[in-house]
């Protein structure tokens, strides 16, 4: 009998954001069946399940009943910023870590959190940078009113600054919203150079609609010419975007590629499973298969334990060969600009590794943007 070694696994089955959440179980879910599947290794991997149905009341309280109902060390889990920094007092009380598959706005390295997707400079900032040349620099600026929305915005107002334009507006709904067309009027009569649509689920899909009948009646508005950029749209959510999405952009670690790309096998498993479907699924999948790495080489390893394992160690996984960070935990993560192409993406950038600088603490306004280093103030 192999030893058993339970994970939690803390993803919402319904709610606004279900399609992102459900590409994350998947991921997670696949890793474990292909770690217990293969045969020379020394443990099995048992899930431990709660789903807080996209209740952010529910959060905290279920992460905390997987660590003492179970043995769980280890958890799976959030999509949003907001139901992350609500698990992260118990994780911290527990002695626990939780291991983040979905992109964020940065400005946070909590001991007990490692970061498998990507933070501002793996993909605000290179989008801006992909997309000021092209098409302008006067923007948009959309978001979910919580933290996702707002801290994105506030940075790629700095980031547009730095671009040399300007922010024609800034608007937030509440999750969930899908009355989007005081934003469309707004748009309409500003006439930007690119939107930023930090708006999650329903909302995105409901703006995604209205935006490209603005685009039937005005030309300015197509996508050629005035795109949608997501730092946090990827494959799940094109069946609800459907054609309303095609020429837009998004930028993230990964996008499907049925005939190529990085496979998701890894040092572990006997065989290639299919490529991940979405760049969620391939970190949440990530997530599980970096956690084994660390449990086979020492399995009773906790959050005080992964300074040490990151420093010299490089982890097989969707993304490729990964290394992360011992001091922030985060992912070191390709960069890809994407295209939507009815229910995929064509990838118009590409850089192979870019190391997290989830501060900016690097970013060069001169090096991005090819702007003077010095400002007139």
């Amino acid at each position: 009998m192999k030893k058993q070694i339970e994970i939690g696994i803390l993803y919402a089955r319904s709610g606004t954001y279900r399609l992102i959440s459900e590409a994350c179980r998947t991921g997670a879910l696949r890793a474990i069946a292909d770690v217990n599947a293969d045969p020379a290794g020394a443990f099995e991997l048992v899930p431990v399940e709660r789903d807080p149905k996209g209740n952010i009341d529910q959060y905290a309280p279920l992460c905390d009943d997987i660590l003492r109902s179970s043995g769980a060390r280890h958890v799976v889990g959030c999509v949003t910023s907001w139901s992350r920094k609500e698990t992260i007092p118990v994780l911290e009380k527990a002695g626990a870590t939780l291991w983040y598959a979905c992109p964020y706005e940065g400005f946070e390295a909590n001991e007990h959190v490692v970061y498998m997707h990507a933070c501002p400079n793996q993909h605000l900032v290179p989008l801006l940078a992909h997309v000021v040349p092209r098409h302008g620099a006067d923007g948009f600026l959309l978001g979910s009113n919580y933290i996702w929305g707002w801290e994105t915005n506030r940075v790629a107002r700095d980031l547009i600054a730095d671009a040399g334009g300007k922010v024609l507006g800034e608007r937030y709904l509440p999750i969930g919203e899908t009355d989007v067309q005081r934003l469309v009027d707004e748009i309409r009569a500003t006439r930007p150079d690119f939107i930023l649509n930090n708006l999650i689920g329903t909302s995105s899909y409901a703006f995604f609609e209205a935006y490209a009948r603005l685009a039937l009646e005005d030309p300015h508005f197509a996508p050629e010419r005035c795109p949608l950029l997501s730092c946090n749209l990827s494959e799940c959510e094109l069946p609800a975007i459907g054609e309303a999405g095609r020429g837009h952009l998004s930028a993230g670690p990964y996008f499907h590629k049925p005939a190529g790309g990085p496979s998701v096998a890894g040092a572990l498993f006997s065989g290639p499973p299919a490529p991940a479907s979405s760049s969620f699924e391939a970190a949440a999948y990530a997530s599980v298969q970096v956690l084994a790495q660390v449990l086979a080489a020492k399995p009773d390893a906790g959050f005080a334990d992964l300074p040490e394992m990151f420093r010299s160690r490089v982890f097989e996984t969707p993304f490729g060969r990964t290394s992360i960070d011992p001091q922030t935990q985060h992912a070191t993560l390709p960069v890809e600009i994407g295209r939507i192409a009815g229910q995929a993406f064509e990838t118009v950038s590409r850089i192979d590794a870019v190391a997290p600088d989830p501060y900016l603490s690097r970013y060069d306004r001169t090096g991005t943007f090819r702007r003077p280093r010095l400002k007139v103030v």
